[in-house]
């Protein structure tokens, strides 16, 4: 497991809360990351752990408060106490400009998986960890975030 900054100190992460993802996003995601490895993307690596430790649910048995492909995620930098309010999309689909964030950027890999309430302690650009809670979640119409093909 990778090492952060905690408060000017080098030490493990805290735990991880536990996560949920629907499983045809978890297989597409998966296959995403993978195809990103050959870069040096620590979102795709951070994505792919996340992965690895994800309960994945049929679909229709999501809860509606989890963060999925295609959610509107409002959640605060705790660090910094700046609200951010994001779309978390697929690669092609992102625009920051319109608050569409990739999955695979640091914020999205972290925000994936994670329901209304949570908080996770992740790094950002330059190392150090940050935590995000999340405040509130809310689906996008049927069809968009689905899958890339």
């Amino acid at each position: 497991m990778m090492q952060a900054t905690f408060s000017g100190t080098t030490r493990q992460p805290p735990a991880r809360p536990p996560i949920t993802i629907l499983q045809s996003e978890a297989d597409a995601l998966a296959d995403l990351a993978l195809s990103a490895q050959g870069k040096p993307r620590l979102a795709a690596q951070l994505l792919l752990q996340e992965l690895g430790r994800a309960r994945t649910a049929k679909p229709g048995k999501l809860p509606g408060d989890v963060v999925g492909m295609g959610s509107y995620v409002l959640f605060i930098d705790e660090a910094s106490q700046t609200r951010h309010s994001v779309q978390l999309v697929y690669p092609s689909q992102a625009d920051i400009e319109l608050g569409r964030v990739s999955v695979l950027t640091l914020i999205g890999a972290g925000l994936i998986g994670l329901r209304r309430g949570q908080c996770i302690d992740w790094p950002d650009r330059k190392g150090r960890c940050r935590r995000l809670r999340i405040l509130d979640v809310a689906q996008a119409p049927h069809g968009f975030g689905e899958a890339e093909g």
